[in-house]
């Protein structure tokens, strides 16, 4: 009977050993993953920070390209009429755009719908003041009108735009 004891006592003493062990590694094993993850997130953001920041950037650097006050700088040439600098302008803001699309993955769905709408907002004016123009007209009318509509707007989506790339990358940084 002493024996059963015993090898009672031992194998409730290897029993809470096993336990104690086993508890101890598990902690120590889930502390370790904890600490893989956040180095993880950590060298993620240290690479992730500044193509970030360069996507806000960019994306100031497309809304200020789109502005039609240097856009009609760029384009316009002495002697176009309506038809060619309207065809240029647009075709000049769609390839700006595209250029652009990949930063859609570094904004909110918010910023970058903002962005969308300048600039379809911006094309909207370009295609109403062209449309009240004959096409055959020198291009400094297509570029008066637009000038006039933009300096008219009681605020420029463009300067709005920028305001909210302003305010979401001070967030981040």
């Amino acid at each position: 009977m002493d024996i059963w004891y015993i090898i009672i006592a031992f194998t409730i003493a290897g029993l809470i050993v096993f336990a104690t062990a086993y508890f101890i590694l598990k902690t120590f094993m889930r502390n370790e993953q904890k600490q893989r993850e956040t180095d993880i997130r950590a060298q993620t953001l240290q690479t992730t920070s500044p193509i970030k920041i360069q996507a806000y950037e960019r994306l100031v650097l497309f809304l200020e390209r789109i502005n039609p006050e240097s856009l009609l700088v760029r384009v316009q040439s002495p002697h176009m009429n309506t038809a060619q600098l309207h065809s240029d302008l647009l075709t000049t803001i769609r390839a700006e755009f595209e250029h652009n699309l990949s930063q859609q993955i570094y904004v909110s769905a918010h910023t970058w719908n903002a962005i969308k709408q300048t600039k379809e907002h911006i094309i909207k004016i370009i295609n109403s003041e062209a449309s009240h123009i004959d096409s055959q007209r020198p291009a400094s009318d297509l570029s008066q009108a637009i000038l006039h509509t933009i300096m008219n707007l009681e605020q420029n989506p463009i300067t709005i735009t920028i305001d909210i790339l302003k305010i979401e990358a001070g967030n981040f940084i």
